[in-house]
């Protein structure tokens, strides 16, 4: 599960999830959620593979999104579906997407950054939780 909330100027990701492996995925989903205003609209027909090494989760999480926000700005990339498996050495993930076309796709918001204001990823009593703050 995953929504958006209000942060002053910027804009907050917040997800839920049973495991590190979903959680990631949802709040993947949460940052193109925020970028596009119907992410079921975007087709999953190219994939980019991204690999990160690190043991913690909390930069692990800002290094995923900032790639994904990367490929989004250099190669006007948008996304819909994402696979992760994080390890104790770092993360590979898949994200599904396609080239963003503005006849098929409004954005919703302009995320510049991903920032490290307060950011949370911890252990729930029912899994997992992460917040991020991004610089729309």
């Amino acid at each position: 599960m995953y929504e958006l909330f209000e942060h002053t100027a910027d804009l907050g990701l917040r997800a839920t999830a049973p495991d590190l492996d979903t959680l990631f995925v949802d709040i993947a989903t949460c940052l193109f959620t925020a970028i596009v205003e119907d992410v079921m609209a975007v087709r999953p027909v190219q994939d980019v593979r991204i690999e990160i090494e690190g043991a913690d989760t909390e930069y692990l999480l800002v290094d995923w999104l900032q790639r994904l926000l990367y490929h989004c700005e250099a190669d006007h990339l948008i996304f819909s579906r994402f696979d992760v498996q994080v390890t104790d050495t770092g993360l590979i993930g898949t994200a599904w997407g396609e080239p963003f076309d503005p006849a098929r796709h409004a954005l919703s918001h302009e995320v510049k950054a991903i920032t490290y204001h307060e950011l949370k990823v911890k252990r729930t009593a029912d899994g997992w939780l992460a917040e991020v703050i991004v610089d729309i």
